[in-house]
C-alpha cells in the first residue's frame, strides 16, 4: 500500500477513531447508532494508523507529502 494520508489527517484520523470508539462504549448510544461509531472509528483509526485509505485511492487523492529523490 502506498501512503496516501498525510501527517496531520493520520493524526486526526486516529483522534477521531478513538473518540468514536469511546463514544460508542461510553455514550449511551441505542444500539445501531453503537455500532455505526465503532465501526466508522475503527476505520478511521485502521487508516490513520496505516497511512493509507482506499476511498481517497479510488478517488484520486494525495495528501502524503512527496518524498524528493536527491541524486
Amino acid at each position: 500500500m502506498t501512503c496516501n494520508v498525510g501527517g496531520t489527517e493520520r493524526g486526526i484520523r486516529i483522534v477521531i477513531g478513538i473518540a468514536l470508539i469511546a463514544a460508542g462504549a461510553f455514550a449511551g448510544l441505542p444500539e445501531a447508532g453503537m455500532y455505526a461509531a465503532y465501526v466508522v472509528g475503527a476505520v478511521a483509526l485502521v487508516t490513520g494508523a496505516v497511512g493509507s485509505c482506499p476511498a481517497w485511492t479510488l478517488l484520486g487523492i494525495n495528501t502524503c507529502p512527496t518524498q524528493d529523490v536527491k541524486r
